[in-house]
């Protein structure tokens, strides 16, 4: 898939997303590792995030993750590319901005991390949490052309399990 084709379909689904959490006055926070901000940004490009958008963390490093309420202690026994410690990550986005719901993502794209021996290029692993539900995945990217893209394809598989999350919490 094209870059640009993968920014449009990114952003035509933030834009639903945060029409949605707007409509139904919900509020969301994220923390993000592999994307980078990438989602914050995208559900900030739509006229009125500022109503729904808590806040963001960008925890690039472990530190920044333990620093932001991930326990280190998840960390070393599940590594950093793990659906714990993605979990570990919503919650701590949670607890610091309150909202109805929170993302935390993790993983590795293209290559090693020789930082971290969980490393497997490709892998990917997110959290997306209510009050009433939690849906923990991991997901492995398609071979991108540049490490833009797979921040793009990541943040549109994880906009997909949120609408999806959005429709089960409306249907309960």
């Amino acid at each position: 898939m094209n870059t640009e084709l993968l920014l449009s379909q990114a952003h035509a689904l933030y834009r639903t997303i945060t029409e949605t959490l707007i409509h139904q006055e919900q509020t969301i926070t994220t923390m993000e590792s592999c994307t980078c901000g990438l989602i914050a940004s995208l559900i900030s490009d739509t006229e009125g995030s500022s109503a729904v958008l808590k806040g963001a963390f960008v925890t690039y490093s472990n530190t920044a993750k333990t620093a932001r309420g991930v326990p280190e202690e998840v960390i070393e026994q599940y590594g950093v590319y793990s659906k714990e410690t993605a979990l570990c990550m919503a919650e701590a986005a949670r607890k610091a901005y309150p909202s109805d719901y929170a993302i935390g993502i993790t993983g590795s794209f293209s290559n090693v991390d020789p930082n971290n021996s969980d490393s497997v290029p490709g892998m990917v692993f997110c959290a997306v949490i209510s009050d009433t539900e939690a849906d923990v995945f991991s997901f492995e990217l398609p071979l991108l052309p540049d490490r833009f893209s797979c921040k793009l394809s990541a943040a549109v598989t994880v906009g997909e399990h949120l609408l999806a999350l959005f429709v089960k919490t409306q249907n309960d």
